[in-house]
């Protein structure tokens, strides 16, 4: 941008002398390096941190399905990379040892509610203990107790979607066992109920950047287009500043200056929920210092959104 605004000065500069609208004289000559020095220092250096520019993600939560019991599949009605709901099925574990369960303690519990009827009669007639009927009601209590744990493994046989979202790299097939154990996920679920877009700031440009602020994004996903938005979050921790409990002194290491992260949400929800996981792009957020600069970081996005119909990188 810096070289296109003296390209255009110089251009003006020989259309006034040729013209002879202004005397070459020794100022006119050295105005182009007053051009550059006014450019440099008063617009493209403080651009840096009144409309900065950063390398943009789409990150997406993922969430390992671990099924809560163990059994054979039975079913898997999911077809991978498809748009699901929160609450479509994912896959059947078989029903049967939790339903003959159920069936079990259900008739167990009917059995000791009759003998609890008949110690309350009996005892009401003066015929029989209380004692027994507290045991009785003790039988009943933990007996509906656990009918309901095997009626929620039964329920859990049927493993359901957490969010909106797809299953990707779908291996599990009919016939498979599945065990509730947490190193043991079955299936990858990418969440696209919530897209997280972060963008990368150098950290001496992230001085005056806040939540609430304008923001514009161009994906190499979508050249050409500029999408809208407004910064999110200013993430106050990155990985280079982070200590962790050990049993060894500190470990001296090279100290660089990584950038911070910044969150932006799209104002369209339906672009944000259509972007893949893993798009790249650019992301320009306008502060509210040095707003004149801010036409200049807009022109330069611009730029970048076309060039990204013929840059891969």
């Amino acid at each position: 941008m810096g070289v296109a605004i003296i390209n255009s000065y110089l251009v003006l500069l020989f259309l006034l002398v040729h013209f002879r609208i202004v005397p070459f004289n020794l100022f006119w000559k050295v105005s182009p390096f007053l051009v550059i020095l006014l450019t440099l220092f008063g617009l493209l250096v403080p651009m840096g941190w009144g409309a900065p520019q950063g390398s943009a993600l789409v990150v997406r939560h993922a969430v390992s399905i671990v099924p809560d019991v163990a059994g054979e599949v039975a079913e898997v009605p999911v077809v991978a990379n498809t748009p699901l709901k929160a609450g479509d099925v994912l896959f059947k574990i078989d029903p049967t040892p939790f339903q003959a369960q159920v069936k079990t303690i259900e008739a167990q519990l009917k059995l000791s509610s009759t003998r609890l009827v008949q110690m309350t009669q009996l005892f009401e007639r003066d015929s029989g203990r209380g004692f027994d009927v507290e045991q009785r009601q003790s039988e009943v209590d933990q007996l509906k107790g656990q009918l309901e744990a095997a009626q929620w493994n039964l329920d859990k046989t049927t493993v359901r979607a957490p969010a909106d979202g797809y299953v990707t790299n779908l291996a599990l097939r009919k016939g498979a066992r599945v065990a509730n154990l947490p190193l043991s996920p079955v299936m990858a679920f990418i969440d696209t109920s919530d897209t997280l877009i972060g963008v990368e700031i150098n950290q001496n440009d992230a001085r005056y950047v806040e939540p609430g602020q304008e923001a514009e994004v161009t994906f190499k996903f979508a050249p050409g287009h500029i999408y809208k938005g407004k910064v999110e979050s200013v993430l106050q921790a990155i990985a280079t500043g982070q200590t962790q409990t050990s049993g060894s002194a500190v470990m001296p290491r090279t100290i660089v200056a990584a950038p911070f992260v910044v969150r932006i949400k799209l104002d369209d929800g339906a672009i944000a929920r259509s972007l893949p996981a893993g798009s790249v792009g650019t992301a320009a957020i306008y502060t509210e210092h040095l707003k004149p600069t801010h036409v200049v970081r807009r022109v330069i996005l611009r730029q970048v959104a076309i060039v990204n119909y013929v840059n891969p990188f």
